[in-house]
């Protein structure tokens, strides 16, 4: 989509639009009450500031769109395709640090409650593995933060895609 045809959808059209890139009602609204934006780099912009702070609230409905890492988004919903997309591009990892990715993943879930949220673009296996080592020893109010980072990271890069 170019960003003149966001411009000008209708408010729940462009809602919609934006809902795959961050499930945060607070936030699509802000961008779309926001329209018309003159470039894409002023709606990034814009839901930079809009996506922060996230409530817990909202973090966690955003958390509920996101499958654990390493492993394949089911389902046909945009939020599952985009998963998808940015996951293949992990490239290939032996078995062991797939292993060792889910073992991260589990003992994140069963220390903070929700999946280990990180942006993967750009970014290997391994690196991810170390990241979910190195925030398995955050407080929980410190991987609060860096979950809600990570979520606005991803919402800015999915909607710079969509508008690709």
């Amino acid at each position: 989509m170019e960003l003149v045809d966001f411009n000008a959808l209708d408010r729940e059209a462009a809602e919609a639009a934006l809902r795959p890139a961050l499930d945060v009602p607070r936030w699509s609204d802000a961008l779309v009450a926001g329209r018309p934006y003159a470039a894409v780099a002023d709606l990034l912009d814009a839901a930079r500031t809009a996506a922060h702070p996230l409530t817990d609230a909202e973090l966690d409905r955003a958390l509920s769109h996101h499958p654990m890492i390493g492993r394949r988004a089911e389902g046909d919903s945009a939020e599952a395709t985009l998963s998808r997309g940015e996951q293949a591009g992990l490239g290939d990892a032996d078995d062991a640090v797939r292993a060792d990715l889910e073992r991260a993943n589990l003992e994140y879930q069963e220390r903070f409650g929700h999946v280990f949220l990180i942006r993967a673009a750009g970014r290997s296996l391994p690196e991810i593995l170390s990241e979910a080592r190195r925030r398995l020893t955050n407080p929980p109010e410190d991987e609060r933060r860096e979950v809600a980072e990570q979520l606005r990271q991803i919402a800015v890069l999915r909607l710079e895609g969509m508008l690709a």
